[in-house]
């Protein structure tokens, strides 16, 4: 089965601040679990993770049905775009996939 991975750095001043207002606000529809630097939650088979790092905040959405990830991309990334309005953040995705053996694409 393949597996979309789709992945945004966006650098920031405030990751910290941007992952909790993104965890809040989606959180009022899916339970997110935070661990460490890293929040994540689970809808259906696709996964999104929310990551802070100093100076960057990574968003990842993984799952087997690339229109699912597309969505993902889009709740993340326009949420992120619209808090950062002030500050002109910007999302880009990068996508890769993997086969069921693990091998990229």
């Amino acid at each position: 089965m393949t597996t979309h991975l789709s992945r945004a750095d966006v650098p920031t001043d405030a990751p910290a601040r941007y992952a909790k207002q993104l965890v809040s606000h989606l959180g009022r529809k899916v339970a997110f679990v935070t661990d460490g630097p890293t929040s994540t939650a689970t809808v259906n088979d696709m996964t999104l993770a929310i990551t802070v790092a100093e100076a960057v905040l990574t968003l990842t959405v993984t799952g087997t049905d690339p229109s699912a990830v597309a969505r993902g991309e889009h709740a993340l990334g326009s949420h992120l775009e619209r808090f950062g309005a002030r500050r002109d953040l910007k999302v880009t995705w990068t996508r890769t996939t993997t086969d069921g053996e693990g091998a990229r694409r």
